[in-house]
């Protein structure tokens, strides 16, 4: 406790934060998650901001099956997966996934950030190259970096610029090229061409791996993923993705391709072999959910049916939001003090949403990230649409009509 400069340095750089409007604050809630949820202070909310697309975060039957597997596999094991850590139920789960994202197999993280983050160094090292979008999530960034690799960084969703890389990679005689992308870009809800890019990907003798955390589950026909949505399914090498978002919302992470790809993973990468198993009521409740989901894709249908909806109605009402079809849907306010005290106007008006702005997003692209869910009803849309007008035309974002 000596070095007192440390800690006052960090208290200052906090105060700057705060004095640029830069600070997160967080929102404290004292629900279950939902399209509604109750605030700290006793008020309810309608929720706009959670990742929990088809609704399974606080649902009845999701809760069930994980009160079910808790009682039969108990709370936790205390162990990673190798020594005494491997489950019926976390075997049953990595079939499940396979079967549905159309792979050989695929290895269970405790977490979509260690799936990234152990996925490159077991599998590449200086005689390789990965070629990654500028867009990537953090988790793939930080995952690149502990890998001795070659790194080429190709501009977002440019095929241009990509095939350059390829290019560029080729010319260098690296060994093995692998192309990874996000398969939705979440602060943008912008979609990976990803047709096109495994069309590069073959051209050049490349592997292609993609992170679907805002994808499995309700993208594509049958909710599989990007790679459906843009019809390569099974020419996709790796996939990694999460079970923290519309699979269940609880946490947990995944890859999923290649059986010697998977095998190599479960003896080398070190997110799996140092970390404690995933819990069984969250698998336990995972294996149900995909059961639901393959069944049937109403939940699916309800949640592009919010999207379009919305994405309609919030441009009717005068708002820049960023094209698309995801139910991410970016509205633009461009600097970020605008954007705290436009989140902290919807909160008093009933509305959970959050800011986003530097260093998350560029510099002038500071927006609230509207994240639309299959729960929502069509009454509560509408009355997230009225508290956007009322809170947009008093912050003089809208105008006076």
């Amino acid at each position: 406790m000596s070095d007192g400069a440390f800690y006052s340095g960090l208290q200052s750089k906090l105060e700057t934060l705060r004095s640029d409007g830069l600070f997160k604050p967080e929102r404290v809630i004292a629900s279950r998650q939902g399209a509604e949820v109750v605030s700290q202070d006793g008020r309810t909310l309608i929720n706009m901001c959670a990742n929990n697309y088809l609704g399974l975060s606080g649902d009845e039957q999701t809760s069930q099956a994980a009160a079910a597997a808790l009682e039969k596999y108990g709370y936790g094991l205390s162990s990673v997966r190798f020594i005494c850590g491997t489950q019926t139920v976390h075997k049953e789960l990595e079939q499940k996934l396979s079967e549905f994202l159309g792979t050989e197999d695929t290895i269970l993280y405790a977490a979509a950030f260690d799936a990234n983050g152990g996925v490159f160094e077991p599998l590449f090292d200086e005689n390789d190259a990965i070629i990654s979008d500028a867009l990537n999530h953090a988790s793939i960034i930080d995952g690149v970096r502990l890998c001795k690799a070659a790194r080429y960084r190709y501009a977002n969703n440019d095929m241009a610029d990509l095939e350059k890389q390829l290019i560029a990679a080729t010319e260098a005689g690296k060994r093995h090229k692998i192309i990874v992308t996000d398969g939705v870009f979440s602060m943008d809800g912008t979609i990976a061409q990803l047709d096109k890019i495994v069309e590069l990907a073959e051209k050049y003798g490349a592997l292609t791996m993609i992170d679907e955390s805002h994808a499995s589950g309700f993208m594509g026909k049958t909710g599989r993923g990007t790679h459906e949505h843009c019809g390569v399914m099974g020419r996709i090498d790796i996939i990694t993705g999460t079970l923290g978002k519309a699979l269940g919302g609880a946490m947990g992470g995944f890859t999923s391709g290649r059986k010697e790809v998977i095998e190599t993973l479960r003896q080398k990468s070190r997110p799996y072999l140092f970390s404690n198993t995933l819990a069984p009521m969250i698998a336990g409740a995972s294996l149900a959910v995909l059961d639901r989901i393959s069944k049937s894709t109403e939940l699916r249908d309800r949640l592009h049916e919010n999207t379009a909806y919305f994405r309609k109605e919030i441009e009717r009402i005068g708002f820049t939001i960023k094209p698309g079809t995801h139910p991410v849907v970016p509205v633009m306010l461009f600097e970020a003090p605008i954007a705290q005290k436009f989140a902290a106007r919807m909160f008093e008006l009933g509305v959970l949403l959050s800011g986003f702005f530097y260093p998350v997003v560029p510099m002038g692209q500071a927006r609230v990230r509207v994240q639309l869910s299959a729960a929502h009803t069509r009454e509560q849309l509408d009355t997230v649409l009225k508290a956007f007008e009322q809170a947009g035309k008093e912050l003089g974002i809208l105008k006076n009509n």
